[in-house]
């Protein structure tokens, strides 16, 4: 074996430190590859929640008049509160509208769905009324009825009570029209799917709350 000079000595040397310098830095640099090596660079992952997201009750964003939606904080949404309106409105006309030639069962026949049981059962007896019936027959009183919401005295988790005005135009023996108005406490409540008028009466002496 040839033995080497000095001169090859030290390149040899120098050749075997660039090489241990290569690799030490080699292994210094963070892995690209592998499955171990990805397994541990992996983000954690986002478990979704189980089921829809809902909103939360009430409002909680900055309330401004452009985004604020009341419905939120009422019992009732707005097609609800327009059901009932629209019933305490028909039964107000419907209740001042009356011929003094007209059997009363084809006057309460007309209310029919709109009252519940137990108030039907009250103006099917007022209707009945043999004094009543006479004084109409006896002046020719013919009643055409019409009503306006004036507003909404109060409501509860199962009715709505509105301050309806019915109006009536009056003739008695085929004279000349009067016009009469009161205003009634209407008190509308949910039965199911729809609204019936639970109870009506006078404004000043009408109920304030709940049906119960």
């Amino acid at each position: 074996m040839t033995d080497l000079t000095d001169r090859q000595r030290k390149f040899a040397f120098a050749g075997i430190v660039v090489v241990l310098a290569v690799v030490g830095v080699y292994l210094t640099l963070p892995s690209t590859g592998g499955a171990g090596d990805q397994k541990v660079q992996r983000s954690p992952a986002v478990t979704a929640p189980a089921g829809p997201i809902t909103s939360p009750p009430g409002i909680s964003a900055s309330i401004s008049p452009q985004n604020f939606d009341i419905y939120r904080l009422l019992p009732f949404s707005q097609s609800d509160f327009a059901a009932a309106a629209d019933v305490a409105q028909r039964f107000t006309t419907m209740y001042g509208t009356y011929r003094f030639d007209e059997d009363p069962k084809a006057y309460i026949a007309r209310l029919q769905g709109l009252v519940t049981d137990d108030l039907r059962t009250q103006l099917e007896k007022a209707s009945a009324t043999p004094g009543v019936i006479d004084q109409r027959k006896q002046d020719q009183v013919v009643a055409q009825g019409s009503a306006s919401i004036d507003s909404i005295r109060t409501f509860e988790p199962n009715s709505i009570i509105f301050l309806v005005t019915g109006r009536q135009q009056v003739t008695k023996g085929g004279g000349a029209a009067s016009t009469d108005s009161v205003q009634y406490a209407v008190t509308v409540s949910k039965n199911a799917a729809s609204w019936q008028v639970f109870a009506v009466e006078p404004a000043s002496t009408g109920q304030a709350g709940d049906t119960g």
